[in-house]
């Protein structure tokens, strides 16, 4: 009988149990996100209805391969093909609206005022959205750490960024621009003309500056860390824009297997050139002159609680965002001023006007005011990161929208820059005059011009992207004349960056 009763009890525990977890998954699947869809929509917002487990991901997907299958002609409305789905929804429901990503409302905010007040944020209202295990594998030191364990991190790393320390730098980026110039010259036919294919060249470039500048290796050390880390951005976008449910990273799937097999292939190398780092260092080479030998200093400081996994960390991140924004930057760069060789020509008269054929410095950097005006242009046109996500972690208010907690804030950087509001009718064209009086003046009443973020987490590697981004535009100038190939066709995509589905062939002549 005592038996019987157990087994009744259990059962009636197990039926109670399970009816919990039915409840508890029919809550977050569908009730919650009814209820902040139900508090956004009472406020005016407009947007997507949330569609069961999926929300707008089937949709988004068509309209990204429709676009994405198609080049486009030789112009800079790019938003249409690059984000299909953005556009279409912001269209319908305007700058501030509802989407959905799976069972998360996705916020979209392209009003430049909100987006300052969320990127000026102070209080850790917003944080980076909590992404599924597959997409944690590309975790990036302290671009996704948050509270104080950022701002711990983020003093510690900002000093390798200094004025004093990226002009040491300098000859590093000079070296592998110098580099770069000379295989450029082999590469020409006898008649003085090439056709090459120029991201790859500008991709081995930035990697190679930061190879030296970083980690005081050369690009031939870090290649294969850089052709693991495109491998697994692309293998992280796939599981960003899949659905994920529990336990769905521990099957092994050939996917899954190839996730896990890189992200330990990239740990393994990093691991092999700290190593040799801390053993120069403890031979009495000074570890002050790079981002590596600066962690690895913090790292043995008293009371700090940085691991050689932490610097694995920082060593991933600065590598991946160093590189692949800085190339692709480089790349529109030289592709538009193929487009328009009226600016082509003006800037490349103003590096001659300077410095002539001699390698530039910083003072002369500084002086470049042409230079600077198209590099900034082209970042607005086709900046590298086209959106920031942002998570609110409790209910927000910003401006007149209170926002509920556990709602990922988009920030479309790239539509902001598109947008005729603040940049004029014009602001699809070409038009490096913009920039004349600097970034602040550039738009209409107000900044809307956010390449490198903004507020306490504006990207710590901005001033050495600006510095290697002039530096390699301003010896290309001074050594080469350039034009689109008949074979480039026009069609900017993301994988995680901005860049040319196809390639970027142009062709160059000796000056």
């Amino acid at each position: 009988m005592e038996a019987f009763n157990f087994m009744a009890i259990l059962a009636s525990f197990s039926a109670l149990l399970a009816s919990f977890c039915a409840l508890k998954l029919v809550f977050s699947l569908w009730w919650k996100p009814k209820i902040i869809e139900k508090q956004l929509k009472q406020q005016g917002i407009g947007g997507t209805s949330y569609n069961f487990l999926y929300g707008d991901e089937p949709v988004s997907k068509k309209l990204r391969i429709e676009a994405w299958a198609i080049p486009m002609s030789l112009n800079h409305e790019i938003v249409p093909r690059v984000d299909p789905s953005l556009h279409q929804i912001v269209q319908a429901y305007g700058k501030v609206c509802l989407s959905w990503t799976g069972t998360r409302p996705r916020l979209i905010m392209g009003k430049a005022e909100l987006i300052r007040l969320i990127l000026n944020d102070k209080d850790g209202h917003f944080q980076k959205p909590p992404q599924n295990p597959l997409v944690d594998l590309l975790t990036l030191g302290v671009s996704t750490l948050e509270g104080e364990k950022w701002a711990k991190r983020r003093r510690l790393i900002t000093p390798a960024f200094h004025h004093e320390k990226l002009q040491g730098m300098v000859p590093e980026f000079l070296a592998s621009c110098c580099n770069l110039i000379d295989r450029w010259k082999m590469l020409l036919a006898s008649d003085g003309w090439s056709e090459i294919d120029i991201n790859p060249e500008l991709q081995s470039l930035s990697a190679d500056v930061i190879s030296r500048a970083a980690f005081g290796s050369s690009y031939k050390e870090g290649k294969k860390i850089f052709e693991l880390q495109k491998e697994q951005a692309v293998l992280v976008l796939e599981a960003f824009q899949a659905l994920y449910l529990p336990g769905l990273r521990f099957l092994p799937t050939k996917k899954n297997k190839r996730r896990y097999e890189v992200d330990a292939e990239i740990k393994a190398m990093l691991r092999d050139i700290i190593c040799k780092k801390q053993k120069a260092m403890q031979n009495g080479e000074s570890g002050n002159g790079d981002l590596l030998g600066l962690l690895l200093q913090c790292k043995e400081e008293k009371g700090n609680e940085m691991t050689i996994e932490d610097v694995i960390e920082e060593c991933k991140l600065f590598y991946f965002a160093g590189q692949e924004t800085t190339a692709n930057w480089l790349t529109w760069t030289l592709i538009v001023l193929s487009m328009h060789p009226d600016w082509q020509e003006k800037a490349r008269q103003e590096v001659l006007h300077i410095c002539g054929k001699t390698a530039p410095d910083v003072e002369i950097l500084n002086r470049l005011k042409i230079v600077t005006m198209v590099l900034f242009e082209v970042l607005r046109l086709y900046p590298p990161v086209t959106g920031l996500f942002r998570y609110t972690v409790q209910r927000t208010k910003v401006g007149d929208i209170s926002i509920p907690a556990g709602v990922v804030v988009y920030l479309p950087i790239m539509l902001l820059h598109h947008d005729s509001e603040y940049w004029g009718d014009d602001a699809e064209e070409f038009k490096p005059e913009r920039f004349a009086e600097g970034v602040s003046k550039a738009s209409k009443d107000q900044l809307a011009f956010y390449p490198f973020g903004w507020g306490p987490r504006i990207c710590l590697g901005q001033s050495f992207a600006i510095i290697e981004a002039k530096l390699a535009l301003a010896m290309i100038l001074q050594n080469f004349s350039f034009k689109l190939s008949p074979s480039y066709t026009h069609a900017p995509h993301t994988i995680i960056t901005l860049q040319p589905q196809h390639g970027a062939p142009i062709i160059f002549q000796q000056i």
